[in-house]
């Protein structure tokens, strides 16, 4: 029988409201974790990553994704201190290795992390889920960013729609609109000012997708030979929504980006983050074609599903359900993971975890990060569960 796939739970730190001692309730074996108090691109020391460490292991649980060691912005732009920073970026990875940590999750999104408009959609049964709503980012970005550039990218009648949605909003709900979508990283409160935003798209007026993508392949080309040697396997996160926004151009959002982060530097540590919700969230993806032909690289998987609309709004759905056959993901997936051990590879139990969650029964109790509710993520975490045993047994025992 095929190894199963190593679930985990992302985890937020000593201050996250969803408790180790939960987790382990959830079934799930593993922890993704990053230290979010160390601000980006500054060095991890060994010290400050094995008092985590002890933290998780303390609970019976196992560090097994570092998600993110973020990077810093002079390495996306080229900046005069780039090489600084990527040499602090090598740093951390030699002293994650220490640590016996060999999973790095990252991605290349500029300024802005994952993106929505909507951390309280109410489904029919009522529980809440995330929404990407394309009228109100263009309602933000039209009038409440008053980016020049925004009136020559959306159409007449995405212009129309963006001013009806706004017009119809109160002051508060500006204010709340504007706080979400400037939100920064995940596992911190910040908030970009529209002048703090408006700085850091300055800084991208000469970079496009093409120079971007530059700049990602001179970091990956840096940090790629030394990760090989920690034995760290590096995986890019795709960009989430998979299309730009804002004015900010996205590197990894189409299979053929992948396929171009692999080749940037060809290692097997230099591989993918397969997240269902992210490239689910563009049509154009094939996802499970995409497991078929780029499994080999694929050293983290986020499942998740997503619900899309015909005017590029989507919502997260429920694990099983939407846009995204998860039955064909993870049938190939399974398919990916028996290849591996055919072969030998010795990482064929892929960490796997239950991505973004709807806020379900208790989950109101607890203000817990948007998408990392409990309840919501052990139900996802379960159904998944149930699917690639169902799906392993077909497959193999009939």
């Amino acid at each position: 029988m095929i190894s199963n796939l190593e679930q985990t739970f992302r985890w937020f730190g000593p201050t996250d409201p969803v408790t180790l001692q939960a987790i382990t309730q959830t079934g799930a074996t593993g922890i993704v974790n990053a230290l979010h108090h160390i601000p980006a691109g500054e060095e991890w020391s060994l010290e400050e990553i094995q008092k985590r460490k002890a933290m998780i292991e303390a609970a019976g649980l196992r560090w097994s994704v570092v998600e993110s060691v973020n990077i810093h912005e002079s390495i996306r732009i080229a900046g005069s201190e780039r090489d600084a920073y990527i040499q602090k970026y090598i740093n951390t990875l030699k002293n994650l290795a220490k640590a016996g940590l060999s999973v790095v999750c990252y991605n290349f999104m500029p300024v802005l992390d994952w993106t929505r408009t909507n951390l309280d959609y109410r489904l029919p049964n009522n529980a809440s889920a995330l929404r990407y709503d394309a009228p109100a980012l263009a309602a933000f970005d039209l009038y409440i960013l008053e980016r020049p550039e925004a009136y020559q990218e959306f159409t007449a009648e995405q212009q129309q729609t963006a001013k009806a949605y706004l017009d119809n909003l109160t002051a508060d709900e500006k204010t709340q609109l504007t706080n979400i979508i400037m939100a920064g990283l995940p596992g911190t409160d910040d908030v970009f000012t529209i002048e703090e935003f408006k700085v850091h798209l300055k800084k991208y007026e000469h970079i496009d997708s093409t120079v971007l993508k530059q700049n990602m392949a001179y970091f990956l080309q840096a940090i790629i030979p030394d990760a090989e040697k920690l034995g760290i396997k590096m995986c890019v996160h795709p960009d989430d929504p998979p299309f730009s926004i804002l004015g900010l151009p996205r590197v990894v959002s189409t299979e053929q980006d992948l396929v171009d982060v692999v080749n940037a530097c060809p290692s097997p540590s230099n591989g993918l983050t397969y997240c269902t919700g992210s490239l689910g969230a563009n049509p154009t993806n094939d996802l499970p074609g995409i497991v078929s032909r780029l499994g080999e690289h694929i050293h983290f998987l986020h499942l998740r599903n997503v619900q899309r609309e015909a005017d590029g709004s989507f919502y997260e759905a429920d694990h099983l359900n939407g846009s995204t056959d998860m039955y064909a993901v993870m049938k190939n997936v399974i398919i990916e993971q028996k290849k591996r051990q055919d072969i030998g590879r010795t990482d064929v139990a892929i960490p796997m975890r239950p991505d973004h969650g709807h806020k379900l029964l208790d989950d109101y109790n607890y203000s817990t990060y948007p998408g990392y509710s409990v309840i919501g993520r052990l139900k996802g975490l379960a159904e998944l569960r149930g699917l690639e045993m169902g799906i392993k047994r077909t497959l193999f025992e009939d």
